[in-house]
């Protein structure tokens, strides 16, 4: 059974629940649900190692970062097993990408801190500098979809800028997290600098409540996000969030056609559609919309199915597919589960799906569905794509696909999203600001935007005293 982590030890408390694995729906592990007693003691571990590491030189923990990315390279096949079996991701995935940035988190973070300047103003025989000061005890609040890269997304600058963290993983996915904290006992980390502890909404509540706690950084749902930030309000504790999409993308008819379908391939279909970055609403202008949608649908089908992260998510996706049918939809392709013959057939898989035929004001086009689906829908001119691609309430991401350079600069400057892709989709530059806008959070992530918000300034202004004549 997996253990919290408090204070550098292992922490055996509280009722155990199960995970399963959503390839086959079999349990792979039980872990110990957090009550408000560990979340307390988590806390105040966290509190008592805050002072210490703060007054620690920023190269220092720039140092220690390295070291826990070390960590993380001697660990590996360790940790690409545990998100294997927690999350369903492919192995080439989980090898190339899942893993490999948590590594260049730490590293580059560290890099970033450990070189950032200070600010100084003279004005009338003053001088003004700024220091940054860590916020203090942070509470890290991780989704299931990518939770070791998401974890160490926020933990690598909150760390680096002195505070000390309380994770809370998803219930999903506690596995990497757990071998994390070994990482970190093997790296002898000072004890109370990383704290982890498991449990479902439940235990993420009682850290947010928690009044030793000095800010929140949370990554999932918009729903959640609201009730984190109606409890964070009553202490005015700073909040960073990245949340949910309803991703579009608009194929121009100059575009690389080619391009265009096996790009929209990934960014619709890509862990199962499980990725806060896929799109799930593609605008395609008219004369090339037929071609697109037969060639999408056809590849489509050739897509290899990715299971939901659990039961619960797999019956909410296929319920959206229902949706789709009552509200008039025409479905393309999938629309249903997949039959493997195999152990497959026990876990939690859908089909990819593609659909075409909605108002652009129907449910199936309004909410966040966080399966492997896009509806697709024709255009006319550039000022109607971009009139449907900002009508949604969520403003994440989008990609946008032509070989007109003047339309590509034009066009992204007018969508309503934190991150727009030209002709591929999710490249990421960890020093670039990443976010969304309306419904998909508040704040940004990434490079010096990160360690913004894990520290803040301090101004400190001093009279200069003229010498005599």
């Amino acid at each position: 059974m997996l253990t919290h982590f408090i204070g550098g030890r292992p922490v055996a408390a509280g009722p155990g629940f199960p995970v399963h694995d959503p390839v086959t729906g079999l349990v792979v592990r039980h872990v110990h649900e957090a009550d408000p007693e560990v979340a307390d003691r988590a806390v105040r571990a966290a509190r008592e190692a805050a002072r210490d590491w703060a007054a620690m030189p920023v190269g220092e923990r720039a140092g220690w970062m390295r070291r826990l990315a070390e960590g993380i390279e001697e660990r590996f096949d360790d940790l690409v097993a545990a998100e294997i079996a927690d999350t369903g991701n492919p192995l080439d995935q989980t090898r190339t990408l899942d893993v490999p940035r948590g590594i260049a988190n730490f590293r580059a973070f560290a890099e970033m801190a450990a070189q950032r300047p200070e600010e100084a103003f003279h004005l009338s025989g003053t001088l003004s500098y700024t220091v940054r000061r860590p916020l203090g005890v942070v509470a890290v609040i991780v989704p299931w979809n990518l939770p070791f890269l998401l974890m160490t997304w926020k933990l690598a600058p909150a760390l680096v800028c002195g505070n000390t963290v309380v994770v809370k993983p998803s219930e999903h996915t506690p596995g990497s997290a757990a071998v994390f904290a070994e990482i970190c006992a093997g790296a002898g980390l000072p004890p109370g600098v990383v704290n982890i502890v498991f449990g479902h909404g439940s235990a993420g509540q009682l850290l947010v409540e928690h009044p030793d706690v000095d800010a929140v950084t949370f990554t999932g749902s918009t729903r959640t996000a609201a009730a984190i930030m109606r409890t964070a309000a009553q202490r005015v504790k700073p909040i960073s969030f990245e949340l949910g999409g309803k991703n579009a993308g608009l194929v121009f008819e100059d575009c690389d056609l080619d391009r265009a379908v096996e790009g929209t391939v990934r960014s619709a279909f890509t862990n199962g559609g499980q990725v806060c970055l896929c799109t799930e609403r593609m605008y395609v202008q008219r004369p090339i919309f037929e071609e697109f949608c037969a060639r999408l649908a056809a590849r489509a089908q050739e897509v290899e199915p990715q299971p939901m992260i659990s039961a619960a998510h797999r019956d909410k996706v296929l319920s959206y597919y229902a949706l789709a049918r009552s509200e008039g939809a025409k479905v393309l392709a999938g629309g249903g589960v997949p039959v493997f013959g195999d152990h497959r057939d026990g876990g939690y898989y859908v089909e990819p799906t593609v659909v075409a035929g909605l108002s652009e004001w129907s449910r199936f086009n309004r909410e966040e569905i966080f399966g492997p689906v896009c509806h697709v829908a024709p255009f006319d001119s550039e000022a109607e794509a971009l009139d449907l691609a900002n009508s949604s309430e969520y403003g994440l991401a989008a990609t946008v696909w032509t070989t007109s350079l003047d339309r590509a600069h034009r066009v992204a400057q007018r969508l309503e999203a934190g991150q727009v892709w030209v002709n591929t989709w999710d490249v990421r530059d960890l020093r670039a600001p990443f976010g969304g806008v309306k419904l998909s959070g508040i704040g940004r992530e990434g490079g010096t935007r990160s360690l913004d918000f894990y520290s803040e300034p301090t101004t400190i202004t001093i009279k200069l005293e003229q010498p005599d004549a």
